[in-house]
């Protein structure tokens, strides 16, 4: 099917002006100034006063549910894959987290390969919170090497009472073991590390990249916005040239607890100096998100929202004055170049054609693509 998109305002999520887009099955096949007369296409859609963006990228989304803590009443649900595509979301990277015994990794290869063919670009991680690291086929190296859909190793708990002890050689040997089996098959190979409220804060990853010879880029630490003390941590780390991701999925407990609100984190992050290229969003959609009291002791559960995602772009938009094209940076372009998804999170030639079709005075996503087909309208 060729379909032209024609008289949208291109966010690329760059900010290009009306152009005409030209899909040929799957892929971007023109960007173009004027309307090209020597194509037939199969349909044409006018998108006068309407954006044109990339789809969203989530690094970060418990795709088959997540929690326990609290007990058994307290398991969070999957994900819709029809709520991910209202969202926007089309590219998404599933993990395990605190619960790696009745949720496994096989569980999110299931997952996945639902949301696959219901239109959407998944992916997921290998291992958990815990070491040893939970694995599919019982090694990191043939998960990556093997697994299409596997990009790397997350959430490894750094910094959190609920994560096993992870030493120096711990993160040295999954950095390394990562990197060299995801070159093998072609892919980057990140380690995704959920950081919690310990006050070691980002010294154990720091410790790595300073004595070895591992890149800065090789991790994607997560939840940075978690508290004042973390947060003003991943802003010198993102000075270092480390990416920070902000997760938007919240509630008042979290926020009365110190947590920084992720469209507040990215002004303050800019304003700092931090390149906001190394900034993304991610939704922690369908985790616990528990709370403790100052003992540790449990208290109440909520659940992550994928729809947090855009609602953070919005906000930051709204009432931090942080330019469109930035703030959408943080959830298709950033994120996908951090977690090593080229064809994803733009709008550019051979780019995959997941777009959205959105209002400009609400910014309400009207139409969502994932690979050249409307998932959601």
């Amino acid at each position: 099917m060729i379909t032209l998109i024609k008289n949208a305002s291109v966010f690329a999520p760059q900010n290009l002006g009306k152009k005409h887009v030209l899909i040929a099955n799957n892929k971007i096949a023109g960007i173009y100034d004027s309307l090209p007369e020597s194509i037939e296409y199969t349909q044409e859609i006018d998108a006068e006063g309407k954006l044109l963006t990339p789809g969203f990228v989530d690094g970060l989304v418990h795709y088959c549910g997540g929690g326990g803590e609290g007990g058994f009443g307290n398991r969070t649900p999957e994900l819709d894959a029809a709520e991910a595509a209202r969202a926007g979301v089309t590219t998404l990277v599933g993990a395990l987290g605190t619960d790696s015994i009745t949720r496994t990794v096989s569980n999110l290869l299931g997952k996945c390969r639902e949301l696959q063919a219901k239109g959407l670009s998944a992916y997921f991680y290998s291992g958990s919170y815990h070491i040893p690291l939970q694995t599919l086929t019982q090694s990191l190296e043939t998960d990556l090497i093997y697994i299409p859909e596997i990009i790397g190793v997350g959430e490894v708990a750094l910094s959190d009472h609920r994560g096993s002890v992870v030493t120096f050689n711990d993160l040295l040997s999954i950095v390394r073991t990562t990197k060299t089996s995801a070159s093998l098959a072609g892919k980057k190979g990140v380690v995704f590390l959920h950081l919690g409220d310990s006050p070691e804060q980002l010294s154990l990853l720091r410790d790595v990249v300073n004595n070895t010879d591992v890149s800065i880029k090789s991790f994607i630490p997560t939840h940075m916005n978690r508290n004042p003390h973390l947060f003003e941590d991943a802003i010198q780390y993102g000075l270092e040239g480390g990416y920070i991701d902000f997760t938007t999925s919240t509630n008042e407990g979290l926020l009365a607890d110190g947590e920084v609100p992720c469209a507040k984190a990215l002004k303050v992050a800019i304003d700092a100096g931090v390149d906001s290229s190394l900034i993304s969003f991610s939704s922690d959609a369908n985790a616990s998100l528990p709370l403790f009291d100052k003992d540790g002791n449990f208290i109440e559960v909520d659940t992550g929202r994928i729809s947090s995602l855009f609602d953070s772009v919005k906000e930051a938009v709204r009432d931090f004055d942080v330019p469109f094209d930035t703030a959408l940076s943080c959830i298709t372009q950033n994120p996908a170049d951090a977690l090593g998804l080229p064809t994803k999170g733009r709008i550019a030639l051979g780019a995959d054609a997941d777009l959205l079709l959105i209002s400009p005075h609400d910014y309400a996503i009207e139409q969502t693509w994932a690979m050249g087909k409307v998932i959601s309208s």
